[in-house]
Formats: structure tokens, C-alpha cells, sequence
């Protein structure tokens, strides 16, 4: 499960298993969970967190999203 950032109560992650599926990430808080797509950043599903967290959650993703999506590349192929 690699971590690719920690920001502020933030963790973003990928599972290793997931290579069959596109490009995305998943980000944590406590007990919240939601994923969002990366090659148009989108939310695909939310456990808990606000409208406000989202928003911002996105926010990170839309800055980190190249390199993610590189790192993605490299580590799954695809």
C-alpha cells in the first residue's frame, strides 16, 4: 500500500492490486475514505467526508496529479 503523500491529516495511496484498474487514488482520514480517478480527476467514492474536505481533497489531487500519474505509469505499466 505505497503512500505518495502525506498532507496534513491527509494520507493518499494506492493498493498494489490495483494495477487492473485506471489510474487513481485513495485518501484517508480517521475513519473517512474516498477515491478519486486521476486522469480526470473525479471522486469515484466517499465514506464520510464532507463537501468542504472534498473540495479541498481534490484540491491536492489536481496539484499532484502529473506526478502521480508518471508514478503510476512507472510502477504498474499502464
Amino acid at each position: 500500500m505505497p503512500t505518495v503523500l502525506i498532507h496534513g491529516p491527509y494520507r493518499f495511496f494506492w493498493y498494489s492490486a490495483d494495477r487492473r484498474e485506471p489510474p487513481h487514488v485513495h485518501v484517508e482520514r480517521d475513519a473517512k475514505t474516498a477515491k478519486y480517478w486521476l486522469s480526470l480527476v473525479h471522486l469515484e467514492r466517499n465514506s464520510r467526508f464532507s463537501k468542504k474536505e472534498l473540495a479541498m481533497i481534490e484540491q491536492i489531487i489536481v496539484e499532484h496529479r502529473e506526478p502521480w500519474l508518471q508514478r503510476w505509469r512507472n510502477e504498474f505499466g499502464n
